[in-house]
């Protein structure tokens, strides 16, 4: 027995020491003389787990506990290999048994939690970490747990203060500075995050998440370090999702011929990556390769930026003859798509389809005036049609049927009731001069608004063409800024109360010039004379190397060379204008 207890502790002085191979050859030399040896089953199980060999760790840790069933630490690691090889359920049932063992085993307790996160079971997570950190506050790992469980429910303030709460303790905590820079990032703070990310990324810089997240938060508008944030993060793991990070971090600065190449990588590794297709989809109709592009485009519902359409108790149409059949046109994303997409009503009308259109209430007016639209609700019953289908998946059903992209214009039309007063309006303003709308500005909450929308300001030297009236089509916050640029347009949008005023406005006017919103989609479809400013990251749509748009035969694109310089951009339009006089 001395001797076999001797040999125990050398394999154990070789496991401490990090000599796997010895430990490993010294446990499983007890083992064949002794397969009684809890203590050598059970290390061997542990150390077989660090090699990554989970399943042969799970069979040597479980003939330990049937020898020792009230071997806490064992149960304890048996959960960590359970969580392993992917049963989070046993995990949590192993903690349990270790803990009812030993109700002060921290260790046991901070996996539990680990384990009931893992298991999207926040609430319990977090009622054994707050137990474990009553029972020992210094206990680290419990206070970073416990911000990430915190995190999940969105309760973004308590899981900060866990960290922080960590750091007090550990100032050189790494994964205390990485929940504490994820939580800052929610909170809206990004400049702090990005301290608090960086050094997580210093302290631990084989983390790969804390590389990863320090590009995500880079890429709310630094795009080029957000891109060499996730080139190093594939140092550290050849992965999908990363590498299509790298690709719309490349596509984010306007290098669209650089994008490709890495969501074919992410698709090497993972066929049905959904935000690798979804992007790739994108390139596609950016180059005009409509069938593929759309194609693609329908695995929109599985990648992260979409939650899926339903609406229930209607099939949806999967290409199924429709002479005769209702149809559901249901709007997506924007108004600015929905405007764009409208247009195909007029083809499944022709299939043999009553079609109508669920959109906003404040685009409904003007999408009933479409052809083929036979009307256009905004709320109400879904139940009496024989399909539905979202509206951006029709280019893809009638791919067969429609070369290319449908553009009669005008298609939108506005009622004479809506028109009422604004020639007078405008007339009285403008007198012989040519009116010229603009908007500037975009929502805010758009993600690439940072770079789509301009400053009023940067249009000033418009105001050296003559003969121009200028009107305001903006709306929203960038509103403010009129009374601060030189260029000051005529500003009758208090009398705007939806897009169908927005028209009747524009149906007044020689000429919009905006930058990407849905009012350029508005004057586009209304068939009026648009000039549309892009910024080097312009959406698919405004495809590569034109200056025109086959969606709207009356738009004209002004496109940025250098992602947010509008100067020379500006100054192209001054010289269009001044040419057109």
């Amino acid at each position: 027995m001395s001797d076999c207890l001797t040999a125990f502790h050398v394999a154990l002085d070789h496991h401490h020491a990090g000599r796997l191979a010895d430990a490993e050859a010294g446990y499983r030399g007890i083992v064949g003389e002794n397969p009684d040896h809890v203590e050598a089953l059970h290390h061997l199980g542990v150390l077989l787990h660090q090699r990554r060999q989970h399943a042969n760790a799970a069979a040597f840790l479980d003939r330990a506990l049937v020898l020792s069933p009230h071997y806490a630490a064992c149960w304890s690691n048996r959960g960590l290999v359970a969580a392993a090889l992917g049963d989070a359920e046993f995990a949590v049932a192993c903690h349990r048994r270790a803990l009812i063992v030993d109700p002060w085993f921290a260790n046991a307790r901070n996996n539990l939690g680990v384990a009931l996160h893992a298991l999207g079971r926040f609430g319990e997570a977090i009622d054994e970490l707050r137990l474990l950190i009553a029972q020992q506050p210094d206990f680290i790992d419990a206070y970073t747990n416990l911000g990430a469980s915190l995190a999940k429910l969105k309760r973004h303030e308590e899981a900060l203060g866990a960290c922080r709460e960590a750091l007090a303790r550990d100032p050189a905590n790494a994964g205390a500075h990485f929940g504490e820079g994820n939580a800052l990032r929610e909170l809206g703070r990004l400049e702090d995050a990005l301290r608090s990310l960086q050094q997580a990324v210093e302290l631990a810089p084989g983390h790969f998440e804390s590389h990863v997240n320090l590009g995500t938060t880079l890429g709310l508008g630094r795009f080029a370090q957000a891109e060499a944030r996730y080139r190093h993060a594939l140092t550290l793991r050849d992965d999908p999702q990363i590498h299509t990070c790298v690709g719309a971090a490349i596509g984010a600065q306007g290098r669209f011929h650089e994008e490709e190449a890495h969501y074919r990588r992410a698709l090497t590794l993972d066929l049905n990556h959904a935000d690798a297709q979804h992007n790739l989809a994108l390139l596609h109709l950016r180059r005009g390769e409509f069938r593929e592009g759309w194609a693609l485009y329908e695995t929109r519902w599985r990648a992260s930026k979409y939650a899926p359409l339903v609406i229930p108790g209607v099939p949806e149409w999967g290409g199924e003859p429709l002479a005769g059949r209702t149809l559901l046109l249901v709007g997506e994303q924007g108004h600015g798509d929905q405007l764009q997409f409208v247009r195909y009503a007029s083809m499944l009308e022709r299939m043999g389809a009553t079609v109508d259109a669920w959109v906003q209430a404040n685009i409904a007016e003007l999408v009933g005036s479409v052809r083929g639209v036979r009307r256009a609700i905004a709320d109400g019953t879904t139940l009496e049609y024989d399909f539905w289908t979202p509206m951006m998946s029709v280019p893809y059903r009638l791919a067969d049927i429609v070369q290319g992209v449908p553009a009669e214009i005008p298609y939108l039309s506005v009622s004479a009731a809506r028109v009422g007063a604004w020639p007078a309006r405008v007339r009285g303003l403008a007198g012989a001069r040519r009116k010229v709308g603009v908007v500037w500005a975009g929502s805010p909450t758009f993600a690439n608004d940072r770079f789509r929308s301009m400053p009023l300001a940067a249009l000033d030297a418009l105001v050296e063409v003559s003969d121009i009236a200028w009107f305001s089509l903006q709306k929203g916050p960038a509103r403010t800024q009129l009374t601060h640029a030189a260029l000051k347009p005529h500003d009758l949008t208090d009398h705007i109360q939806d897009f169908a005023d927005t028209a009747a406005l524009i149906e007044q006017l020689d000429l919009v010039i905006a930058v990407d919103t849905s009012v350029a989609h508005l004057a586009g479809a209304l068939g009026k004379p648009v000039w549309l400013l892009l910024p080097a990251n312009y959406d698919w749509r405004w495809m590569l190397d034109r200056d025109d748009s086959p969606w709207y035969p009356t738009m004209r694109l002004f496109k940025q060379t250098t992602l947010g310089d509008w100067e020379p951009v500006v100054r192209r339009v001054k010289e269009a204008l001044a040419r057109t006089v």
